[in-house]
């Protein structure tokens, strides 16, 4: 790199200043900077199986809190991908382990959307739509969260986006999910200070 870019190195570490926030499936074939044209130092990321955001994983919401309040990241971005292992691992029954346990996340998923689910035929079809699904249920489970509220509180400008990508044709898809404030949340979420 430093062959190419002699000061690229004295940049990148003056750099941290992302204004988005990307929340991926850990899978090898999905780099985030690459899928979204970004450099180094543009895009604060958070990976883990199948992409999810619950409100025991200290892990994610550590760094939900630092991207937002430390950060300042203006835009959360929960991305899935069509073909996804961890998906397509929690449609069977076959017991893979410690896995399951982050797995039944996906399963609650299946669970409440089981009717339109059970009218997809193809195998590939139903799990692409789940994976769709996983990440309308992760981008809720962001603005549930006391950090984003307390955010939006505040008069943060941050909005959650839900995204997937295709290994297909690498193309990535805006699933027309974009939440910006509290009020385009169920009431029940809305916390109130």
């Amino acid at each position: 790199m430093v062959a190419q870019d002699p000061g690229f190195f004295a940049r990148l570490e003056k750099l941290q200043t992302p204004e988005l926030l990307w929340i991926g499936c850990s899978d090898s074939r999905l780099p985030p900077n690459e899928i979204i044209g970004r450099a180094p130092g543009e895009l604060f990321v958070h990976r883990n199986v199948a992409n999810l955001v619950e409100h025991t994983d200290v892990n994610c919401l550590s760094v939900l809190q630092y991207a937002i309040d430390v950060l300042q990241v203006k835009h959360v971005i929960v991305c899935g991908h069509y073909g996804c292992g961890g998906v397509r691992a929690a449609m069977s029954p076959q017991p893979l382990g410690l896995i399951d346990n982050w797995l039944r996340h996906i399963r609650d998923v299946h669970l409440w959307n089981r009717d339109e689910l059970s009218t997809i035929a193809d195998l590939d079809v139903r799990a692409d739509r789940l994976a769709e699904l996983n990440v309308l249920a992760q981008v809720a489970n962001v603005c549930h969260t006391t950090i984003l509220q307390d955010a939006w509180r505040r008069g943060r400008a941050v909005t959650v986006h839900g995204w997937i990508y295709s290994l297909h044709d690498g193309l990535l898809r805006d699933l027309g999910l974009c939440i910006g404030s509290p009020e385009q949340i169920p009431p029940e979420y809305r916390l109130f200070y």
